[in-house]
């Protein structure tokens, strides 16, 4: 077997994983961002709060997966003591951040103390990651996670595929690699937040059309993996005769933002249609018609979802039957690195 394939990583019932949008403020203003503070709100929840939710979703007998985030995470004046709150609660803490490493982060933490730090970048130079994430974006990003490389931290990097890069991606590879990133996570474009808003340029779509994804993500992770990175992408797209797996429907994920919102579906966040909520510290589900009742539909297109929300990314035949079969957002393809 090559070892270079990816295998889809099936979720696992039980699994729990908290992504927890502890404010929404940013100080960049990224043509991709999916937050949308007329439904997030633009609050920063205080410590109090946020250790409070912690406790909430946590599981002291089972560690769970906790993602920090914004917004831009390192902007909240606590975020070394949210940190070290969360280890006390048996969480995996990952923070999610623009690279701008706010209130000296990598001095008041320490690598035994955060689980993985993650950098975001859209472009292997300043010339195609600025234009999208902001002027002098690159050279501040990668000078940050370069020391918090040096002071021994595990890092993680994300680069978001979209019309503007996803042909500057094969160049990522051997930069990665370079830089001393423990794991590279290929992202999907989502119509959220600006996106949903409408295209970046005239002449240019956010989406990549399936053909373009499957002959470019594939094999640049493949060759990431080969430099010794571990590489995890989207499936995007199920093989012929693979069935659908909903993973509100068996995993347990939770987006948590700071009006109270708590979302099953991440591609549901534009709207109202949460299906929970926190209320006086604790977790309630929220009433109507929301989310979690879609999950159980069964319809040939696959994501019912992406169907109801997105339909401009589905393809049909001329038999009327979809071209290709949109996966859960969620599932992923990884491969170990060699």
């Amino acid at each position: 077997m090559n070892s270079s394939v990816a295998r889809t990583v099936g979720f696992i019932p039980g699994e729990r994983n908290v992504f927890f949008h502890l404010l929404t403020g940013c100080n960049l203003s990224c043509k991709h961002c999916y937050i949308n503070p007329s439904q997030h709100g633009t609050a920063t929840l205080p410590l109090e709060t946020v250790r409070a939710w912690l406790k909430c979703f946590s599981r002291p007998e089972r560690e769970t997966n906790l993602i920090l985030l914004g917004g831009e995470p390192t902007m909240h004046p606590d975020l070394a003591e949210i940190i070290r709150s969360a280890k006390g609660m048996n969480y995996h803490v990952t923070v999610d951040s623009n690279g701008y490493l706010f209130h000296d982060l990598l001095e008041r933490v320490s690598p035994r103390e955060l689980d993985f730090l993650s950098f975001s970048l859209d472009g292997p130079e300043a010339a195609v990651n600025d234009p999208i994430r902001g002027h002098g974006v690159f050279a501040t990003c990668t000078e940050n996670l370069k020391k918090a490389v040096a002071k021994g931290f595990h890092t993680s990097l994300i680069y978001t595929v979209s019309g503007l890069n996803i042909d500057h991606l094969h160049r990522m590879p051997e930069l990665v690699a370079d830089w001393g990133v423990e794991r590279f996570f290929i992202q999907v474009i989502g119509l959220r937040g600006k996106p949903a808003a409408g295209a970046p340029a005239p002449e240019m779509a956010w989406q990549v059309d399936p053909g373009h994804w499957l002959a470019v993500v594939p094999e640049v992770a493949a060759r990431a993996a080969e430099l010794g990175v571990a590489v995890t992408f989207p499936k995007v797209f199920l093989d012929s005769g693979e069935p659908f797996e909903c993973a509100g429907l068996v995993a347990e994920n939770f987006f948590i933002f700071p009006n109270g919102r708590v979302y099953q579906c991440p591609l549901c966040e534009d709207y109202p249609i949460h299906a929970f909520a926190m209320e006086n510290d604790r977790l309630v589900r929220h009433a109507g018609l929301n989310e979690d009742r879609f999950f159980t539909l069964t319809i040939p297109e696959g994501c019912v979802m992406n169907k109801l929300l997105q339909p401009e990314n589905i393809e049909y035949l001329d038999d009327g039957t979809p071209r290709h079969r949109i996966s859960c957002c969620l599932l992923k393809q990884h491969i170990d690195p060699q």
